[in-house]
Formats: structure tokens, C-alpha cells, sequence
């Protein structure tokens, strides 16, 4: 009697042990300034998740997100990491703003903690890096070059005709790294920067910097800003007639649905870097589009939902092949990471060009046409080509 009790403990016990789940600790921006960021991040994980739980999970357990708020806050984000560690995670994703992210992966690295970035894109992130930290999404330098690869383009292609760029740019850490990466790339191609301007957060007015700029007429006018901001750079070029043969926005608010609704026809003809579009020719891009709008209830997901969607991907994989699920076998894991074909690009991490533990992704860039974003370049992946030059404002 005795041993058939035994053996009922250990076959209940042995269930219970298989339907444990396998927990992995998520910190982005539930509230706050970046909280819509994080709502296509949370929207993508969600997509994943249900996919690989409905696969098997890892190794039979089911997998589960521990969601911390960072608050779109650095000392927040860093109490959310401490708290995550305590809860025995076995790795850490995050975070949407370079600003959090850049401490949290020092953090992790003090720590000797796998931390894998999925939406931030700093260059300093991974250049020099961290043998902790591990980035899937491009960096804030290649968000410039696809844009300097169609200038460059658009002149080879028509005679010349780009020449003079007027730069302006929020002052946070992804909007000065994006610029940055214009400043150098301007002076390697042979382009000049006539003005630039930074901004503070909380500005509302920028008439006076594009009044500013229209006395210098540009050809292109190069801007790198988030969601609100934006919008309001775009009505207000509108509203004083800045004119330019090329609005370029290094990706963040301008490759927002919300861009296409705040701007209205103020954004038409943008040209915007961004990561990930439902055209691209990755294999099932198309049906990930589908269920990210319906995870968002119909609202237009962006290309930070495909991030949070690759980063359980990457994260499950690297799970899945640790020999144990201690912070140096993930870490080895994640560093060997080979996903060729997945619907957000080839993932592997790379130690290359002064980067260490970079997915080596390429950038791709749509335009707003006719209140739509269009996928115009690389050729490969364009489906509408560039219209060109940006029609004046007093024609459209």
C-alpha cells in the first residue's frame, strides 16, 4: 500500500513538474511617454507566445511572460530588472527607449545576466557592447544609411539634385545616434549638412527652427523624432511652406499608423526608415500582419510588434538548445544562435565591425502615398516605387 501511495506521489508530483511553466522576464513601457511602443511590443510577444505554447512550449513547458513596467523610466526599468532576477527568469528582454536600455544592459552585465534587446537602437548598445547583451534589431546608425543609400540613389538615378541637408532631431539617446550616423554619412557621400537643430523634450513650437530652415532650402530635410513630435514637425512644415525635394524621417514617430492619422495629408510623400513591413519578402510576413491587427483589435500594428514578436522567438530558440538554464549556458545559446528564415529577418549575433552580439539585419524604407505607407526601397523588397521630387505644399 505503502509503495502504491509512493508511486502515486511521484506520478502526480512528475505532472505537476511538466505543466510547470518556463518563465521569461519582458520589461518595456506598459505606462508613460513610450507606453504605445510598448503596446505593439506587448501585442507581438502575445502572437508569439500563443504560437510556441500551442508548439509544445520549451521542452513541454509552457512558457509565460513576466511583464515588468518600466514606466518609460531608467530608475524604474532598473527596479523592474532587480525584481526579475529575484524571480529566478533565466533571461530578460527589453526595452523599448536606447535611454532605459543602455543602463539596464550595463546592469545585466555587472550582473553576468543574458539580456536580449528587441526594439532599442543605440549603437553604443552593442558597439563596444557587452558579452551579455545580445540585439536582434538593427542599430540607430543603419536607420540613417538606408536613407543614404535612396538619397544616393535618387541621384544616381536623376541627374543629381540632393545635395543640402537641414537635420533635426530630438536630444534623447536614439534621435542623437540616428544623427550622428547622418553627420558621418553626410561627410563619407559628399553631402552638406546646412543646419541642425536638437530639441528638448516637451517642445511643442518648432516654427522657428523650419522658418529657419526655409530660408536655407534645403533639398532634404532629415528628422528624427517621436510619435508626437512628429506630427507636429510635419503640420507645422506644412502650415510656414517649407519645401524640400525629399522629407526623410529616420524611422520611431514617422513610421507610426499614428503618423498617417496626426499629420493627415501632412505626411504625405515622407520617406521613413523602418525595421519591418507586411511586404517584405521574409516568409510568412503577411499572416504575422494579420494576427498582430487582430492582437491590437483592428489598430495598425507597427514594426515594434514584429520585435516583440522576434524577441520570444530568438529568446524560446535559445532556451530550447541551453544545456541548463543557468545564465552562462543561455548566454552560450544565445551566442549561437543561427535562425535563417524567420518572419522578422535571418537572427544570428554577430562580433563584427566594432559591434559585439549584432543581429547584422539590413534597414528597409516606405513612403506615405496616398494616406498609405509603401514599401519603396531596398528594389528587392519595394512594392511602389519613390515619388519624386516631393510634390510642393500649395499642390497637394
Amino acid at each position: 500500500m505503502k509503495r502504491m501511495w509512493l508511486m502515486v506521489f511521484f506520478l502526480v508530483g512528475s505532472l505537476a513538474l511538466a505543466q510547470e511553466t518556463l518563465k521569461i522576464g519582458v520589461i518595456t513601457s506598459i505606462t508613460g511617454r513610450f507606453a504605445e511602443f510598448g503596446a505593439q511590443q506587448q501585442a507581438g510577444m502575445a502572437v508569439a507566445l500563443a504560437e510556441v505554447n500551442a508548439a509544445g512550449g520549451i521542452n513541454g513547458k509552457p512558457v509565460e511572460i513576466l511583464l515588468e513596467d518600466d514606466t518609460s523610466n531608467v530608475n524604474a526599468a532598473l527596479a523592474a530588472a532587480e525584481k526579475l532576477l529575484r524571480s529566478d527568469v533565466p533571461i530578460v528582454l527589453g526595452a523599448y527607449s536606447s535611454s532605459i536600455t543602455n543602463p539596464l544592459g550595463q546592469y545585466f552585465t555587472r550582473e553576468n545576466f543574458p539580456f536580449l534587446v528587441f526594439t532599442s537602437s543605440d549603437d553604443a548598445i552593442t558597439k563596444p557592447g557587452s558579452e551579455w547583451v545580445f540585439r536582434l534589431n538593427q542599430p540607430a546608425s543603419a536607420y540613417a544609411e538606408v536613407l543614404f543609400d535612396i538619397f544616393d540613389s535618387l541621384n544616381a538615378n536623376n541627374g543629381g539634385g540632393l545635395q543640402n541637408i537641414a537635420l533635426i532631431h530630438g536630444n534623447g539617446n536614439f534621435e542623437t545616434a540616428v544623427s550622428d550616423a547622418a553627420l558621418r554619412l553626410a561627410d563619407e557621400r559628399g553631402y552638406n549638412i546646412v543646419e541642425r537643430e536638437s530639441y528638448d523634450r516637451g517642445v511643442t513650437d518648432f516654427r522657428p527652427v523650419l522658418n529657419r530652415f526655409k530660408a536655407s532650402n534645403p533639398d532634404v530635410v532629415f528628422m528624427v523624432s517621436y510619435a508626437e513630435d512628429s506630427v507636429g514637425i510635419m503640420r507645422q512644415a506644412k502650415e510656414v511652406g517649407l519645401n524640400a525635394k525629399i522629407f526623410a524621417g529616420g524611422a520611431a514617430g514617422f513610421a507610426l499608423p499614428n503618423f498617417l492619422e496626426g499629420a493627415g495629408d501632412a505626411a504625405d510623400y515622407v520617406i521613413t526608415a523602418t525595421a519591418w513591413t507586411k511586404d517584405v519578402s521574409y516568409p510568412g510576413a503577411e499572416n504575422l500582419y494579420e494576427k498582430l491587427k487582430e492582437q491590437l483589435g483592428g489598430k495598425e500594428p507597427a514594426y515594434h510588434a514584429a520585435q516583440g514578436y522576434a524577441g520570444i522567438i530568438a529568446a524560446v530558440d535559445a532556451l530550447r538548445r541551453a544545456e541548463d538554464l543557468s545564465p552562462a549556458s543561455v548566454q552560450a545559446a544565445l551566442a549561437s544562435t543561427n535562425l535563417p528564415d524567420t518572419v522578422y529577418g535571418p537572427i544570428r549575433f554577430a562580433s563584427e565591425n566594432g559591434y559585439q552580439n549584432q543581429n547584422p539585419i539590413k534597414m528597409i524604407a516606405q513612403q506615405v502615398q496616398s494616406g498609405e505607407f509603401i514599401t519603396v526601397f531596398p528594389e528587392a523588397a519595394a512594392v511602389g516605387e519613390i515619388i519624386f521630387p516631393t510634390p510642393i505644399w500649395n499642390a497637394r
